[in-house]
């Protein structure tokens, strides 16, 4: 599955997703991480109420599952969740590489259901009955 990250480093998730520098690209699995690319933007990138300043920024996460950002405004936030992406905030500017290691590690084992869901992203959805809770009266 690919993951976005908002950041002005490259190293960290510390930005705002409307004000990120760059959003760089991973493809991660329980096997690991690689980098897929990172996505520059310039320009006035603070101002708000500036959708169209999204715009680039929505095309370049498309086919990533999951976001992670230091903030998101309401208005992003629908846009993401939109195109099937979960966006996750973060609390402080965490490492990109220890987000990576803790994603492969939930991968590993029994990933709750938001993230089994995420990893369906592209792939063609298929009825399962197995994972539906029957209620019993």
């Amino acid at each position: 599955m690919k993951v976005a990250f908002s950041t002005q480093d490259q190293e960290l998730v510390n930005a705002h997703f409307g004000w990120a520098k760059h959003i760089a690209v991973y493809e991660v699995s329980a096997e690991g991480s690689r980098f897929v690319e990172s996505f520059d933007f310039a320009g006035e990138l603070n101002e708000d109420g500036n959708e169209d300043k999204l715009t680039p920024k929505l095309a370049a996460i498309g086919d990533c599952a999951i976001m992670y950002c230091a903030a998101i405004g309401g208005s992003a936030a629908a846009r993401v969740v939109a195109q099937k992406i979960h966006p996750i905030k973060v609390p402080q500017p965490e490492s990109i590489a220890e987000i990576l290691l803790k994603l492969q590690d939930v991968l590993k084992g029994t990933p709750p259901p938001w993230l089994r869901k995420a990893l369906l992203k592209g792939q063609e959805q298929k009825a399962s009955f197995e994972e539906d809770e029957v209620a019993h009266v």
